[in-house]
């Protein structure tokens, strides 16, 4: 039988893993949710454990439908970026819980060196910008504030989700790939290699930290299922989508709507440098060599349809939101700003909160729920603009994640942006983008140009809504996005 390829998705609200042929077919999913916690206004946590567990037995309940490891040829693992976790060499347990990406508990600290000067040469470094949501500032925090981590001494190992993982299946590898360790703001993004200033700016201890590995190759075995399935591929979760939408060339685009939203532009072999607040990060290593991207991040995407939900009770399920968004006009001037973990780019306002803005008697649930949905293309066009001004302008947009399986937000999007986008019709592209990685890695493709074609066929939505429309909701969203803002920084 021909050899498949395991991957571990390793998200922010659940953990999937899955079987893929080296055709694209996706054979096996399981998946099991993430608990987050929420302790105190602004703080996001997980357990470590918890991501351990339930990575390990989606993993092994895939490996048992495709009939045992033996049918693999490579193991790769795909992650929430920027989330923290500390654990001790000797025991492998968690010190400490697991910091996650939306935390904004360091927005002090960064508005401190933001003011004393720190940024530029951050920037520079780093292609970051000082916010909380870099994994840095979680690191210096939890030396300072948490005795477990601080007392570890030697014992102490500091990585992100990936490495967790790798860790824990491979029974003590302590890597990390370049695209993970290019969002700590603790890697120079040119050398590739921990920077010794970047580490002591946020008291981070080198020595806890992973070695810095390529996105592709045979790092170790994982012998959890049974039989040894090396480990083969590693990348965050939004460069893997990025792979897996085929964005290989200088230009080529790709939007992610899960929880947040990313945007990752291919910037080629050359690091990439913006004027307007946008991230200069790795796309991918292979063979020591870097590919960069320009991205731009937003932090509530799917999240803003779970508060929807869960938080005020508006919907009772998620796909609800099509069927209201269909069942009026428009948003009767209601707009939603979401910013209920702070506004990312081009805004990197960690203060701001969300708004509901535009309210009437004549507005419904409805009305917000569109609204809602409208505020992914709203933030999309700000990052097109802040694209633009870079000189990396869009031609097409691929879209992918959970909430572009809405066909209403898929058209909305194209009206907003006015240009065609793409959505693939296999949408979990992040996990098909580590079985990519696992496959040039594993040796089943020469490189990630032949492996593209795992990708398959895509659907295409073409611009429909009339310029004044589009002109006025965006001029609409302007004002309301402006006032959320400016209170940001009054506070």
């Amino acid at each position: 039988m021909a050899p498949l390829l395991l991957v571990i998705d390793a998200g922010t609200t659940s953990t999937r893993a899955m079987a893929f042929a080296a055709d694209g077919r996706c054979l096996a999913v399981e998946q099991a949710p993430l608990t987050q916690a929420y302790p105190a206004p602004g703080l996001v946590e997980h357990d470590a454990d918890e991501i351990w567990r339930r990575s390990l037995g989606t993993a092994a309940a895939a490996v048992a439908r495709m009939g045992g490891a033996e049918r693999f040829a490579g193991l790769g693992i795909a992650n929430q970026r920027e989330t923290v976790v500390f654990w001790d060499r000797a025991t492998g347990h968690p010190l400490g819980p697991a910091i996650v990406w939306q935390d904004r508990r360091t927005a002090a600290r960064c508005r401190a060196l933001r003011d004393e000067g720190h940024e530029p040469a951050v920037q520079e470094r780093t292609g970051l910008l000082l916010d909380p949501y870099f994994s840095a500032s979680k690191i210096g925090w939890a030396m300072a504030e948490w005795p477990d981590v601080r007392d570890a001494g030697d014992r102490l190992a500091v990585g992100t989700v990936e490495s967790w993982l790798a860790w824990k299946l491979t029974g003590g590898l302590h890597v990390t790939d370049a695209t993970n360790a290019a969002r700590t703001a603790l890697m120079g993004l040119e050398t590739g290699r921990w920077d010794s200033g970047l580490c002591d700016l946020w008291d981070a201890p080198v020595a806890a930290l992973p070695e810095i590995v390529d996105c592709a190759g045979r790092f170790g075995n994982t012998r959890a299922f049974g039989h040894p399935i090396p480990l083969t591929g590693l990348a965050g979760d939004q460069q893997a989508a990025a792979i897996g939408q085929a964005c290989l060339r200088p230009g080529d685009t790709k939007a992610t709507f899960g929880t947040g939203a990313f945007v990752l532009t291919h910037a080629g072999a050359a690091r990439p440098r913006s004027a307007h607040r946008l991230l200069a990060t790795v796309a991918w290593q292979l063979g020591g060599t870097r590919a960069y991207a320009l991205e731009g991040s937003v932090f509530v995407a799917g999240s803003l349809v779970q508060w929807l939900r869960d938080g005020l009770g508006l919907i009772a399920a998620a796909g609800d939101t099509e069927a209201l968004a269909r069942s009026v006009p428009d948003a009767g001037g209601v707009y939603v700003v979401p910013a209920l973990s702070g506004l990312g780019a081009p805004w990197w306002e960690p203060d701001a909160r969300a708004a509901i803005s535009g309210l009437s008697f004549s507005a419904t649930r409805a009305h917000v729920a569109r609204a809602a949905l409208e505020a992914m293309g709203h933030q999309a066009h700000d990052l097109q603009r802040a694209f633009a001004a870079d000189g990396y302008g869009w031609r097409t947009l691929r879209i992918d994640g959970g909430m572009v399986n809405n066909d209403w937000l898929a058209q909305d999007l194209a009206d907003v942006l006015a240009m065609p986008v793409e959505r693939p019709r296999f949408a979990e592209t992040t996990a098909l983008g580590a079985a990519m990685l696992a496959g040039v890695g594993a040796g089943l493709f020469r490189d990630l140009e032949e492996a593209a074609a795992m990708r398959g066929e895509a659907d295409a939505f073409v611009p429909a809504l009339a310029q004044p429309t589009r002109a006025a909701r965006l001029a609409g969203w302007e004002r309301a996005v402006a006032s959320v803002v400016a209170e940001g920084r009054r506070t």
